[in-house]
């Protein structure tokens, strides 16, 4: 026991809370996606149910393999990758948007070549884009007023990474639009700056609308979830599932929506959630969030620089927003995004970014605290000297 103890203190460094909190939802998500793939298995692997729990299983544990990978790194070093990779990612996003995989009117994906596997550069792009906003603004903290120096490269390069985005999923490039004025606000860029960026961000997003794919779709989500009248099939199916959940569920592996809920295993897993664990476990997931919030907060409080501190705050505002907004979609809260719900929905390359963000964040943790413990012999060695004589 002694033994797992010291390694797992070696090995995991940074807030253990949140190591905590990463690995419950790491077991959570397992739990709900090898439920909710059942009629996909039926459909697509004859029944197989157990691929989907290993493959699912197989890239959860490379996403964490990715959040240790991640978090040894000093997170300093993410500041002088941020704007080559934000440089790589707007023709990657250029050409996603030209040639990329269209799958439901919308061209999101790249094939990796070889492995034959597919992802979103949009996550690469979210990822360059908060590590250059924070690493930029705690550059200019002494001259935070300057439009040249200051607003300009913000705002342009926020419109653009948002827009080009956005020409193919409005909803990602909204939150991502979204998480740079947080980044802002708490980078003490004066008000004024923000509602240009605002304005900014609006002409960028109207261009992306009418160029885009995705404008019919957006109009037309958003008049269904403003008509009384009607429930759309999806919405239909969240709120039977949530509704038979009842207060502590139907219990594992029980869902009954999972056979008719559109993609209930990503969009609306938090609905079958609902279902198995009841409103109990619903709380549970959403405290889980909430607390994955303040332990990134405590990150920002706890850092001596400010580049860690906003990295922390960006990359914790986009995780977390995203997982409200998909819950909120699930009770009726907001229209359809098609958003799945980070660190539980099943994914596949998404999960290697998301496990990048987080390790991180836990970089930035684990570099402040081995700061700070360097700095303890030094101010307690008249004390060590004094006992020592």
């Amino acid at each position: 026991m002694n033994e797992v103890k010291n390694w797992l203190r070696d090995n995991l460094k940074g807030d253990p809370i949140l190591w905590g909190i990463v690995l419950s939802f790491s077991l959570i998500s397992i739990a709900v996606v090898y439920s909710a793939t059942g009629t996909l298995a039926y459909k697509k692997m004859s029944g197989n149910t157990e691929y989907y729990l290993f493959k699912h299983s197989s890239l959860i544990l490379i996403g964490l393999a990715f959040v240790w990978l991640a978090h040894k790194v000093n997170y300093k070093y993410y500041a002088k990758l941020s704007l080559l990779a934000l440089v790589f990612s707007v023709p990657l996003l250029i050409y996603t948007y030209l040639k990329g995989s269209n799958i439901n009117e919308a061209s999101r994906w790249l094939t990796i070549p070889i492995i034959n596997q597919t992802f979103q550069p949009s996550d690469l792009a979210k990822l360059a884009l908060i590590s250059y906003l924070a690493s930029m603004l705690s550059k200019r903290q002494m001259n935070i007023s300057n439009y040249k120096e200051t607003l300009i490269p913000l705002v342009l390069w926020s419109g653009l990474i948002c827009g080009l985005i956005a020409m193919s999923n409005i909803s990602t490039g909204l939150l991502l639009f979204m998480t740079c004025l947080l980044l802002m606000f708490i980078g003490r860029v004066p008000f004024k700056q923000i509602m240009i960026m605002i304005v900014v961000g609006a002409i960028f997003g109207t261009i992306a609308l009418t160029i885009g794919q995705r404008m019919q779709t957006a109009i037309s989500r958003i008049e269904n979830f403003m008509d009384p009248t009607q429930t759309v099939f999806q919405l239909e199916q969240s709120y039977i599932a949530i509704a038979t959940g009842g207060v502590v569920g139907k219990g594992p592996g029980n869902s009954d929506q999972r056979n008719f809920l559109p993609h209930p295993y990503s969009d609306f897993i938090y609905a079958i959630i609902i279902e198995e664990y009841g409103m109990i476990g619903g709380a549970i997931v959403l405290f889980l969030y909430l607390a994955f919030l303040y332990r990134g907060m405590v990150a920002v409080t706890n850092s001596s620089g400010a580049f860690g501190g906003l990295l922390s705050a960006g990359i914790s505002f986009s995780l977390v927003i995203q997982a409200m907004v998909n819950m909120g979609v699930a009770v009726g809260l907001g229209p359809i995004t098609g958003l799945p719900l980070p660190l539980l929905s099943m994914g596949g390359t998404s999960l290697i970014f998301t496990g990048i963000s987080i390790g991180i964040i836990l970089s930035v943790s684990r570099s402040e605290y081995e700061a700070k413990l360097a700095a303890a012999p030094v101010a307690n060695k008249p004390n060590a000297l004094s006992n020592a004589g």
